[in-house]
C-alpha cells in the first residue's frame, strides 16, 4: 500500500514524452503555417496589398471648382458664391451605415429615411467614394457632427461653393438657379459631361451659359486615419474656376422695373433699341432661387408647381397674349407698304363693323367720326383697322407679322422661350380642318382672335421701328471674363433681317407713337410727365381680351380675374432717337392705358432721372460700360 502511494506521487517522465511530442509538433506546424502566410502575403500577394494599403490610407478628393460669377453691365456682381458645408457618407468606413445614420437624431427623421435610398441608389459606386447626405448643412448640425465624430464613422463633412443671388426673387426668371445633374444629364463619356453630384444650370442665364460658368474640378491626395477622417495634404490639384458672365442688364434698372411693378402678375422688359440688348427683365409673381442651394423641399417644390399663377413661369419669354391693339401698328405698316391705304385716306367710325351677319364694335361705342391712319393710331380706332384689314387679307398681314418677327422664337438663347402663333389659311385648314372666315381676319386686325404672341416679340418689333428698320435678336450677354480679368469673347448684337418698310412709312408710324402720348386725345397719354425731363416719348396701349364680354359687363371689379382683359403698353424713348424701349403686360389688368402706361412711366421717369445724375458738373456723361445700350 505504500509502495503504491509513492508512485501515485512520483514523476513518470515516460508518461508525458509521448504527449510533449505532440504539443511540439502543434507548434512547429503553426509557426510553419504562419511563416508561410507571411511569405505567402510579402513575396507573392505583397505588391497588391500595399496598393490595396495605400488606396485605403491614401484618397483621392475631389475638389469642386468656383462657379463663375455674374454681373451686370456696370460690374455690379449679380450671382456670385458662398461657402457651404456637406455631409456625405463613406459605406466602407462604417461598420453599419444604417446605425450610423441613426445616431444623427439631431436631424430630423425624414432625412433619415431619405439618406438610406440615397445609400441604396449609389451601390455600384466605386469602392471609398462619399455618398452626399445632406447639403448647406445649418452651423449648428455641423457642430454636432464634428463632436460626435468618434460615434460617426464613414460621415465627413465637405466645404463647396453655393451660389448667391443677391437679387432674389428680382432675377430669377433671367439669372435661373442651379441644381444638381439629373441622370439624363450625367449620360456620356466625354470630359463635358456632367456628373452625379454636379450642380448644373436649369434655367436662364445659369443653364444658357453653364460650359463658362462650371470651371473644371480638381483634387487633393489625402492621407486618412482608420475613420476616413483627414490627417494630411499629400498633393494638391488646383480646380479651375468658370468664368465671368458679363450681361447687358442694369442692376439698377431691373431693381426699378421690379418696383414698379409691385404685387400684379406680368412682365417688364427693358431694350436698347439701337443693338437688342436687355436691360432688365422681370416676371411676376417670381420665386427665390436661393431656395434651390439648400436642396428644397418637396412640399416647397409642390407650392411652387401648384401655384395657380405659376411662379416657375418666365412670361417674357414664354407668356402667350393676344396683342390687342399692339398689332395695329404692324397692320398699318402693312396697309402703307401694299398702298391698301395712305396716311391721308380717311374711315367714318361709327362705332361698329358689320360683316354678313355679324356686327364688331370700336372700344368707342359713339364712335370717332372721320379718322385718317394717324388719328385711328393716335386713338386706337377698331373699325379703321377692320377695315384695312378685311383689303389686306390674312395671308398678307400673316407675311408682314413673321417680318416682323411675331409667331416665331427669338432665338434670345435662354431656355424654354415659347414660339407663338400667327394664323393663316393654310394654318387653320391643317390644325382645324376648316377653311378661314372674313370674321376672323377682322378680329386678327385688332390683334384678337387666334393670335398669340410673347411681351419679347412685341418690344422687338417696336424697337425695330423706333431704330430705322432693324430687327435684332434680343441679346443678354455682353462678353465671357476669365477668372484673371482678360476678356475671353464678346457677343456683339446680331442683326436678323431689315425689315421691308420704306423710310418714310416707318418714320410715319415712330410720328404716330409719338403723338399717341402727346397727342390731345392720345391713349398714351401717362408718359407726358417724361416732358418735365425734357424727354419726348412715344408709346402705344393695349387690352388684350380673353373672354368675349358685352358693352354691358365692363365692372372689372364685378368680373372674375382669369376673366379679366390683359393690360399691355409699349413705349420708346426720346423720340425721334429712341435709346430704351420699354414693355409691360398686366395680366388680367384692365385698360392698358390706366394700368400698363402708369408702370412704364414710373419706369422709364426714374431711368431719364439717373442719367441726369451720371452727368459731370463738366457736363459729360459717365459711361458705364462699354458698347452701345443703356442710359451710360
Amino acid at each position: 500500500m505504500a509502495k503504491e502511494r509513492v508512485r501515485l506521487t512520483k514523476y513518470d517522465p515516460g508518461t508525458f514524452r509521448g504527449r510533449f511530442d505532440v504539443i511540439v509538433w502543434i507548434v512547429f506546424l503553426a509557426f510553419f503555417f504562419l511563416a508561410g502566410k507571411l511569405w505567402f502575403f510579402q513575396v507573392i500577394r505583397g505588391d497588391e496589398l500595399k496598393l490595396r494599403s495605400e488606396s485605403n490610407r491614401i484618397r483621392f478628393q475631389e475638389v469642386k471648382p468656383l462657379r463663375g460669377q455674374v454681373l451686370d453691365r456696370d460690374g455690379n456682381i449679380l450671382v456670385d458664391n458662398m461657402p457651404s458645408f456637406d455631409v456625405s457618407m463613406i459605406p466602407e468606413l462604417a461598420k453599419n451605415s444604417g446605425d450610423v445614420l441613426e445616431r444623427m437624431t439631431f436631424f430630423d427623421g425624414e432625412r433619415t429615411g431619405r439618406w438610406k435610398r440615397q445609400l441604396e441608389r449609389n451601390e455600384d459606386r466605386k469602392p471609398f467614394v462619399p455618398v452626399r447626405l445632406e447639403r448647406d448643412v445649418s452651423w449648428q448640425n455641423l457642430a454636432l457632427i464634428e463632436s460626435n465624430a468618434f460615434h460617426l464613422p464613414g460621415v465627413v463633412v465637405d466645404v463647396v461653393p453655393v451660389r448667391d443671388y443677391r437679387f432674389g426673387e428680382m432675377a430669377a426668371h433671367i439669372l435661373g438657379y442651379v441644381g444638381e445633374a439629373c441622370c439624363d444629364e450625367t449620360d456620356g463619356g466625354s470630359p463635358e459631361a456632367y456628373r452625379p453630384g454636379d450642380m448644373v444650370g436649369k434655367t436662364g442665364i445659369e443653364k444658357m451659359m453653364d460650359q463658362e460658368l462650371r470651371g473644371a474640378s480638381g483634387g487633393e491626395q489625402i492621407e486618412v486615419n482608420v475613420n476616413g477622417r483627414k490627417i494630411r495634404v499629400l498633393g494638391v490639384m488646383p480646380p479651375r474656376p468658370g468664368n465671368t458672365v458679363v450681361l447687358t442688364l442694369r442692376a439698377d434698372l431691373q431693381r426699378i422695373c421690379w418696383e414698379a411693378f409691385r404685387e400684379k402678375a406680368g412682365s417688364v422688359i427693358a431694350m436698347d433699341p439701337r443693338d437688342g440688348s436687355v436691360l432688365a427683365m422681370v416676371s411676376k409673381p417670381s420665386y427665390d432661387p436661393n431656395l434651390f442651394n439648400r436642396g428644397i423641399s418637396g412640399e416647397a417644390w409642390r407650392k411652387l408647381l401648384e401655384d395657380p399663377l405659376c411662379p416657375l413661369q418666365n412670361r417674357s419669354l414664354l407668356g402667350l397674349y393676344p396683342p390687342g391693339s399692339l398689332f395695329k401698328l404692324v397692320i398699318a405698316a402693312a396697309g402703307l407698304e401694299e398702298k391698301a391705304v395712305t396716311p391721308e385716306k380717311k374711315t367714318f367710325c361709327t362705332g361698329s363693323h358689320v360683316v354678313g351677319d355679324r356686327t364688331f364694335r370700336c372700344w368707342n361705342r359713339d364712335g370717332h367720326g372721320s379718322v385718317d391712319l394717324r388719328r385711328a393710331i393716335v386713338e386706337s380706332c377698331d373699325v379703321y383697322f377692320y377695315e384695312l384689314g378685311e383689303k389686306l387679307g390674312v395671308d398678307t398681314i400673316a407675311w408682314y407679322a413673321r417680318m416682323f418677327g411675331l409667331g416665331k422664337r427669338t432665338e434670345i438663347g435662354m431656355p424654354g422661350e415659347q414660339e407663338g402663333l400667327i394664323p393663316s389659311r393654310e394654318w387653320k385648314m391643317r390644325k382645324l380642318k376648316e377653311p378661314w372666315q372674313i370674321g376672323e381676319t377682322v378680329s386678327l386686325s385688332i390683334g384678337q382672335g387666334f393670335i398669340l404672341v410673347t411681351p419679347i416679340q412685341l418690344l422687338r418689333t417696336y424697337c425695330a421701328i423706333g431704330n430705322g428698320g432693324v430687327l435684332f435678336r434680343p441679346r443678354t450677354v455682353d462678353r465671357i471674363v476669365s477668372p484673371g480679368g482678360e476678356t475671353i469673347r464678346e457677343l456683339p448684337s446680331e442683326v436678323e433681317r431689315i425689315l421691308p418698310l420704306d423710310e418714310g412709312n416707318r418714320k410715319f408710324l415712330l410720328s404716330a407713337l409719338r403723338d399717341t402720348v402727346h397727342g390731345e386725345r392720345g391713349t398714351g397719354k401717362a408718359l407726358r410727365e417724361l416732358e418735365t425731363l425734357g424727354v419726348v416719348a412715344c408709346g402705344k396701349t393695349g387690352t388684350a381680351q380673353v373672354v368675349k364680354l358685352s358693352q354691358e359687363d365692363q365692372d372689372l371689379e364685378k368680373i372674375p380675374y382669369k376673366y379679366r382683359d390683359h393690360a399691355l403698353f409699349v413705349s420708346l424713348a426720346p423720340y425721334p432717337d429712341p435709346e430704351i424701349a420699354v414693355m409691360v403686360v398686366v395680366e388680367h389688368g384692365g385698360g392698358g392705358g390706366s394700368v400698363a402706361a402708369p408702370i412704364a412711366r414710373e419706369i422709364l421717369m426714374k431711368y431719364f432721372k439717373i442719367k441726369k445724375d451720371r452727368v459731370h458738373p463738366a457736363g459729360t456723361e459717365v459711361r458705364t460700360s462699354a458698347g452701345a445700350g443703356g442710359a451710360g
